[in-house]
């Protein structure tokens, strides 16, 4: 896993974290910044090419 991708899954990891503790505080921002950087960590797979697409699928 490249290094930006392992970043970007702590930084949901602990977004996530986030709004399981401190939940009223912050209201919904940790859970949209957690699927942000989900998103992104998927994109960094992708560009990274540890998921592999096979274009024919039998």
């Amino acid at each position: 896993m490249p290094k930006i991708a392992l970043a970007l899954l702590m930084m949901a990891l602990a977004s996530l974290a986030l709004d399981v503790l401190d939940r009223n505080e912050f209201g919904n921002l940790p859970l949209i910044a957690s699927a942000v950087f989900f998103g992104c960590w998927l994109v960094a797979l992708v560009i990274g090419r540890r998921i592999k697409f096979d274009p024919q699928l039998r």
